[in-house]
């Protein structure tokens, strides 16, 4: 069941990412494409962790994907948040 699960999760995660994507490609906007590419990172890790069964996650090296994951949404909204503030001046 736990597998089933997690399957579960990480296809919602993937298809947040196509999400995402389809909008960067309407509007150009790296805020979208930063967004898509974190979703589709949590989207490997967690298949990853599922086929590997790992009980505590934050205990190997599958958790930089996470990390790598929330900070490319950190990225895309500093990056966005410079370019607002260059549109203001």
């Amino acid at each position: 069941m736990l597998e089933f699960v997690s399957g579960v999760i990480a296809m919602g995660f993937f298809v947040a990412g196509v999400f995402f994507f389809k909008f960067w490609r309407r509007t150009a906007d790296a805020l979208f494409l930063f967004f898509a590419l974190a979703f589709w990172a949590l989207a490997v890790n967690q298949t990853l962790t599922a086929f590997a069964r790992i009980p505590l996650e934050e205990r190997t090296w599958l958790y930089l994907l996470r990390l790598a994951a929330f900070t490319l949404i950190l990225a895309g909204i500093l990056i966005k948040n410079r370019q607002i503030g260059r549109r203001r001046e």
